[in-house]
């Protein structure tokens, strides 16, 4: 799992559209009441409420202590939360679906990830996500290694696993998750404020800003400008893949 350091707290504050898009999700889900659902990657349980209101017991996972903290202070007991590594889980009875909200491109040995979900299935049950695809916010990457090499600086090591479509529905099938409907499409998102861009790196890549003098944030957010900044806000170049699979025998 990622290094990143997160602050639950700024994360709701700041990127509530990452819950927010997550919603999208459970049209695909179709949550019934009574069935056994995980959220892979909860976070701080937003989707997670959303899927109790639904009538489902809820298991959600995260590898970030943070989250569950902050899990826990929204749920309570109405699910069942634990700090768990999706590269190495288990549940005691098969469960009717699992559910991912950008979470999965945080796991960079997806094999083991979607072998994990395929043994916790039942025979027909879902495998809902969407996650990071191919060349999201590279923009922004790409602006903040031009400036690195301006400034003599080394090379960047990014945190997340941005497969293309193709990529992914291939470990899908190849984990006995056979894939039932997938889109792939850029998501242009707003951030908040004029300092959106920096605060951006430092919520979701802060250990690989975090030797970089602020003028070479500076420089980087000066390269990005002229393609992410339009209607007096910046906009990150996400590009997304969203996917239902189901456990084929």
């Amino acid at each position: 799992m990622s290094s990143t350091k997160w602050d639950a707290r700024a994360y709701d504050r700041d990127f509530g559209f990452v819950a927010a898009y997550g919603v999208e999700l459970l049209d695909w889900l179709r949550p019934q009441p009574g069935e056994r659902i995980i959220d892979l990657g909860c976070g701080t349980g937003d989707l997670t409420a959303r899927l109790v209101e639904s009538g489902a017991s809820v298991i959600g996972m995260d590898a970030e202590p943070a989250m569950i903290e902050a899990a826990r202070e929204r749920l309570g007991d109405a699910a069942e939360l634990h700090v768990a590594d999706a590269h190495d889980f288990a549940v005691d009875e098969p469960v009717d679906a699992v559910v991912s909200n950008a979470a999965l491109h945080w796991m960079p040995a997806p094999v083991e990830v979607l072998g994990c979900v395929s043994d916790a299935l039942r025979e027909g049950g879902r495998f809902v996500a969407e996650m990071g695809a191919t060349r999201n916010v590279a923009t922004i990457t790409d602006a903040v290694d031009q400036a690195c090499r301006e400034a003599g600086l080394p090379e960047r090591r990014w945190p997340w696993y941005f497969p293309s479509p193709a990529q992914y529905a291939a470990i899908l099938e190849d984990a006995g998750l056979e894939v039932r409907q997938l889109d792939f499409y850029d998501r242009p998102t707003k951030l908040t404020g004029p300092e959106g861009l920096q605060r951006w790196l430092q919520m979701f890549a802060s250990e690989v800003v975090a030797d970089l003098p602020a003028e070479t944030l500076d420089r980087a957010a000066e390269i990005a400008r002229p393609a992410l900044w339009r209607d007096d806000a910046w906009w990150a170049d996400y590009r997304r893949l969203r996917f239902r699979a189901v456990k084929v025998a």
